[in-house]
């Protein structure tokens, strides 16, 4: 009685070299077409884990975590500089999804520079600012503006602190002249002060003081003067007719 035999299954050819080209685990230097170059960990054929990617024509540099290809965790950005070409870093902090998201620093100059949280690449939550000129914003900010309860204080030491919305003063907030020896109460709208109280403040020590003191106020009632002209300022006109 003949013996048959069942034939043995012969892989494909393409299913070896398609395992052996499945980058996983640590691997050296792998280019893209486009000239980018990543040194790191991968996963399933997707950089995960620790590693360093070049972009080619921008000469920028990321340096940290990833997750199933998209930078996520903590790592840092750097761009080259356009005088020297030395690289520059430009962000320090937390990724999520490929974007700002967490705590981190932003630096815009030499100077200029933000700390605090992020989301979606935009500054959002507590944060604070340094500016080029001297000035720093401390506070809460909303779409990559201040936006909520928040101090500017300015390179000559007066301040703001008050509300914000769309990244200018707005709502009530109180300044504080104390180069003059002053402060202003009061309510604001796109940065300029609609309606207030000035009073003397600190002004026997104020670097320059004002000539002469603010005189008190004569008026019955300045308490509802006040008021009337806030309640006409927060309601919005009637129309006629």
């Amino acid at each position: 009685m003949p013996v048959t035999k069942c034939p043995r299954k012969v892989e494909p050819p393409w299913k070896g070299w398609d395992r052996k080209a499945q980058k996983n685990g640590l691997r050296h230097q792998v280019f893209a077409v486009n000239g980018d170059h990543y040194v790191g960990e991968w996963k399933g054929n997707l950089k995960h884990g620790k590693g360093t990617q070049v972009w080619k024509k921008s000469g920028a540099v990321y340096e940290g975590d990833w997750k199933f290809g998209k930078r996520d965790g903590y790592g840092s950005l750097s761009h080259p500089d356009p005088e020297t070409g030395k690289l520059r870093r430009v962000y320090s902090g937390w990724w999520k999804g490929d974007k700002k998201s967490g705590y981190g620093i932003q630096f815009f100059g030499p100077k200029e520079y933000y700390e605090g949280e992020w989301c979606n690449n935009q500054r959002s939550g507590w944060g604070r600012m340094y500016y080029n000129n001297g000035d720093i914003y401390e506070g809460q900010w909303q779409n990559d503006k201040p936006e909520g309860e928040g101090m500017l204080r300015l390179k000559n030491w007066n301040r703001y602190e008050g509300s914000w919305e769309r990244g200018m003063k707005n709502g009530h907030g109180r300044f504080f002249h104390l180069d003059h020896g002053q402060l202003f109460e009061g309510y604001w709208v796109d940065n300029v002060a609609k309606c207030g109280t000035m009073i003397d403040f600190g002004r026997d020590e104020a670097p320059e003081p004002t000539q002469f003191p603010i005189p008190k106020v004569e008026i019955l009632d300045p308490d509802g003067v006040l008021k009337e002209a806030l309640d006409k300022l927060m309601k919005p006109e009637e129309e006629e007719g």
